[in-house]
């Protein structure tokens, strides 16, 4: 493998380091898996749907973690059990879904965080019922308890240090490797087109990570309820309107296309 060059968008997956004796009983077992999964959680799946006394609301979350434990499963197995058959040399993915992988991967991870959170809620016993919020919200239904919620604050909170703080590194370290590469670089119309386009993300970025911010540390003050409110809808309205706007109309490609969808009509 080691003298085979790839260029452009390729990339090279290492894959499961196995012996030639020993690929037969890890592709076999590792099938074995994946169909249990499939048949277990779509079964699960199948039947909470055609029971009446099981569609309640901690079935419901359990048949949402079983279809996404189908779909965090069918993201990576399928892909390791092709790359046990084929020769080290062929163990290659287009960068983009490479991307569109580790998405879906960061999506299951996610979504299977959430589940739980939300099946540890509905155990908690309630003792009030106004929500402190425009929308049901992790930490409004925290607010609903009559009981002690110190371990989900702690679960919540270092959920959100891991996922804010690897987000908050990644983007910075990429963004340092890009600035390094414009410093370098003479070619002033690149690093115009790279500021430009650097610089919409990060108005973007930066708004999602205030707003995450402030809506994590808000709901710890009941006096600041108001302010907690305009963050939410800073997260969750006026961001996706931006995205729209910017990550749309900046695009030469879908101006173009609005252009052409105007004159035909």
């Amino acid at each position: 493998m080691g003298n085979n060059t790839f260029v452009g968008d390729i990339l090279i997956l290492e894959g499961l380091n196995v012996t030639s004796q020993s690929f037969i009983p890890a592709f076999i077992l590792l099938l074995l898996i994946y169909i249990f999964i499939l048949v277990s959680n779509i079964g699960l799946v199948v039947l909470i749907f055609r029971s009446k006394s099981l569609q309640q609301p901690m079935y419901l979350l359990v048949c949402n973690m079983s279809i996404n434990d189908v779909f965090g499963a069918t993201i990576i197995i399928p892909h390791v059990l092709r790359d046990l058959l084929i020769s080290d040399s062929e163990r290659y993915i287009h960068y983009i879904d490479c991307a569109v992988q580790a998405f879906c991967v960061h999506l299951h991870a996610s979504a299977s965080h959430t589940v739980l959170m939300i099946m540890a809620f509905i155990r908690l016993s309630r003792c009030r019922s106004v929500i402190f919020n425009l929308f049901c919200d992790n930490a409004s239904l925290f607010q609903l308890s009559c009981e002690s919620v110190l371990i989900n604050n702690i679960y919540g909170l270092g959920y959100t240090v891991v996922l804010l703080g690897s987000s908050l590194g990644s983007v910075t370290i990429t963004y340092l490797r890009i600035a390094m590469v414009c410093l370098s670089s003479k070619n002033k119309a690149l690093n115009s087109k790279a500021l430009q386009t650097c610089a919409t993300h990060l108005v973007v970025y930066v708004i999602l990570v205030v707003s995450g911010f402030l809506i994590v540390i808000l709901h710890r003050f009941p006096l600041l309820a108001e302010h907690r409110k305009v963050a939410s809808v800073l997260g969750h309205v006026v961001l996706p309107a931006l995205n729209a706007v910017i990550y749309g109309l900046q695009n030469k490609e879908v101006r173009q296309m609005i252009k052409t969808f105007k004159v035909n009509e």
